[in-house]
């Protein structure tokens, strides 16, 4: 008689528990126990946060344990379990670990493998092989592709939130609700009052302040008192929500046609315009994407209109990166004037609006939705499809796509939807942004998610030039850090090129990727093979930059720097002026959005800053799925690093008027979920 002693953890998050039956099998590479029911009498057993032992007998020998089964039958309604991990002491006195971190449902049987991660090659029985490739195929058939809508990246094969694997679903859904969280920061923020008044105009910018006095923040409100000035303006493509739209300019488009006269008084080294573009000095917003694209009409009350400008940026003497020059549509014209900040103060403010607005479209639907929720729900569901939970890739990736599959349905099933929550306010409602996104998956390129590359690409990484380019410096750290600690991990389960080679399950994770996420599109750059480990190591820390830091540096300031709405304005409803001198501050109140989609923005902004309940943040891995004393420590020195960082940040943004924080390692959620 053989006596092993199980022990089972519950999870301790909403409806964990079950007063299901629970049963175990022990599966040895000599045999196999009898299925056992789990059951303390007259104990109620697996409730939610419970730790429970059992003892189990076996009267055979059934050699070393190569798999646990879980099998959960109902005992009166259906019931979920939610099983974090099992421990066996075996006989001899040894402990084994077997992470689950799953939620047990219907009446399906699992199988755990133990925690020590391992490669195909490492599966040397039958019994192991056969269980990896049972549970892909399984995976295989829960995670399917789809196309949303033509020229998009695929996304889960689910219309609602509802008919996504247990496992990848939100705890709770009504805490993702869009409509509910928007109607939730209608009230919060006092704003209901102004909705009967939907598509009346406000009066004057004072106006704004009444939906706005109530949230301000340091931040919001720093913009509210400085947003019609050229530093501010400027700020924003260093460290606003889109700190990636500008790049240095060596040479000025031919559709740009900016003359040195027109910006000398604005130069500051006494050098021409020529002389400031040869040293480095002038940077280019050019908005060349939104060109065409067709404004919301899905209100027809009111009309709504977009722009596509280009923006020309100085680094002034001072080194703060102001305006100079903006011209609101691409092909130059009699009718497309060049705005200067020698025009009207009303000429000139209108032009930044314009372009503040312009970025903000973009910002939202390529930046933020296609660059970072779009794509990481891609590697998200190719990891499902592909890595078995056995595999140390899984291991290291699963925390990074996180409730990430969940939110995308849902935006899908509220937010961007046709008549979705998006058309309320939104300028490219109504198909724009689509279009949008159809637009930039053309211009996709794996190498503007690698950080320090897309820095490089666009000519904006000397310090000595942009010393308050916080997004970069900080960016960089954090890749640093992430890369260094993804190159333990690797290190630790590959011993060379050819191991990343002759690894199946790692190649068809990163064909998935390619031929199927994105469908076979050679244009991106992405791989469809990786044969090195440097190559891996580079590929994976793209993975976790992106679900993780990229997200909340353009995710969680949307309400410090759009909740003031002449700073980031959702629509604009009066055309781009075509000439200068006929624009006065009643025209650009008209222009502005009404006080309706004024509320709905504002509402947007402030839900989707928000982080969620119980958020993890990164490096935080509560859930153990590595077991090995190695790459638990790797995962300590990431921590500890991690933690360099955000002091560094702290230190740094003493005493500033405009802190910034977003990627400080604190703030930086494990993965996409809001």
């Amino acid at each position: 008689m053989f006596t092993f002693t199980v022990t089972v953890a519950t999870g301790s998050q909403w409806f964990a528990g079950t007063d299901d039956y629970i049963y175990l099998t022990l599966v040895g590479g000599e045999g196999c126990s009898d299925k056992t029911l789990l059951d303390k009498p007259l104990y109620n057993d697996f409730e939610r946060g419970a730790v429970d032992s059992y003892e189990l007998i076996v009267s055979d020998d059934i050699g070393e344990i190569l798999l646990v089964k879980i099998e959960k039958r109902k005992y009166w309604v259906h019931d979920d379990w939610y099983c974090k991990y099992i421990t066996i002491k075996t006989p001899t006195g040894e402990y084994m670990e077997f992470p689950c971190y799953r939620w047990v449902t219907d009446h399906k049987e699992i199988e755990l493998r133990d925690g020590h991660a391992r490669l195909p090659s490492d599966d040397q029985t039958q019994i192991t092989r056969q269980h990896r490739r049972r549970e892909l195929e399984e995976r295989q058939k829960l995670y399917r592709w789809k196309e949303w809508h033509p020229g998009f990246p695929l996304s889960i094969d689910a219309n609602l939130h509802s008919d996504l694997p247990r496992d990848i679903q939100f705890d709770s859904e009504k805490g993702v609700d869009f409509v509910l969280n928007y109607t939730k920061a209608m009230e919060n923020l006092y704003l209901n009052r102004f909705m009967h008044m939907f598509q009346s105009s406000w009066n004057d910018f004072a106006d704004f302040e009444k939906i706005f006095v109530r949230i301000s923040n340091t931040i919001s409100e720093y913009v509210m008192q400085h947003w019609q000035e050229d530093f501010m303006f400027g700020y924003q493509f260093l460290n606003g929500c889109n700190p990636v739209i500008f790049e240095k300019c060596n040479k000025l488009p031919g559709k740009f046609p900016v003359t040195n006269e027109m910006v000398s008084i604005c130069l500051e080294r006494q050098l021409t315009l020529e002389e400031e573009l040869e040293k480095g000095n002038i940077y280019l917003a050019d908005y060349e994407m939104m060109d065409g694209i067709p404004a919301n009409s899905t209100d027809p009350c009111t009309v709504q209109y977009l722009a596509a400008p280009l923006c020309l940026l100085y680094n002034n003497a001072k080194n703060k990166l102001v305006p100079i020059a903006i011209q609101l549509k691409q092909a130059p014209g009699p009718d497309n004037p060049i705005f200067l900040p020698t025009d009207s103060k009303n000429d000139w403010l209108l032009a930044k609006i314009w372009v503040r607005s312009a970025d903000f479209q973009i910002h939202q639907t390529v930046t933020h939705l296609l660059n970072t929720h779009l794509m990481s729900e891609v590697f998200g569901i190719a990891l499902y499809r592909q890595l078995p939970a056995v595999h140390p890739l899984f291991k290291l990736l699963v925390p990074h796509v996180r409730f990430t599959i969940a939110i995308n349905t849902k935006a899908r099933e509220q937010l961007i939807c046709e008549c979705g929550l998006f058309d309320k306010a939104n300028g490219t409602g109504g198909g724009g942004h689509v279009r949008m996104i159809q637009r930039a998956m053309t211009m996709l390129n794996y190498k503007t998610f690698c950080f320090p590359d897309s820095i490089q690409m666009r000519g904006v990484g000397s310090k000595e030039q942009l010393p308050y380019y916080y997004f970069r410096d900080d960016g960089v750290a954090v890749w640093e850090v992430v890369q260094s600690f993804v190159t333990e991990v690797v290190n630790i389960y590959y011993d060379n090129d050819e191991a990343v080679q002759t690894d199946t399950e790692l190649q068809a994770f990163v064909k998935d990727v390619f031929v199927y996420g994105l469908k076979d599109n050679k244009r991106t750059g992405f791989p469809k093979t990786i044969k090195t480990i440097e190559r891996l190591i580079e590929y994976v820390t793209v993975v976790i930059f992106t679900t993780s830091a990229q997200h909340a540096a353009v995710n969680f300031g949307q309400y410090d720097w759009c909740s003031w709405i002449p700073n980031s304005p959702p629509t604009m409803r009066q055309p781009p002026p075509t000439e200068k001198g006929v624009v006065n501050v009643e025209f650009i109140i008209e222009s502005l959005p009404d006080r309706g989609r004024s509320c709905w923005h504002l509402g947007a902004v402030w839900a989707l800053s928000q982080f969620q309940d119980n958020e993890l943040f990164l490096g935080m891995y509560p859930d153990e799925h590595f077991i090995e004393k190695p790459v638990k420590e790797a995962i300590e020195k990431f921590r500890s690093q991690l933690d360099e960082i955000s002091q560094r940040i702290t230190e740094r943004n003493k005493d500033k008027k405009l802190p910034y924080y977003y990627l400080s390692p604190d703030r930086i959620p494990n993965s996409v979920a809001v």
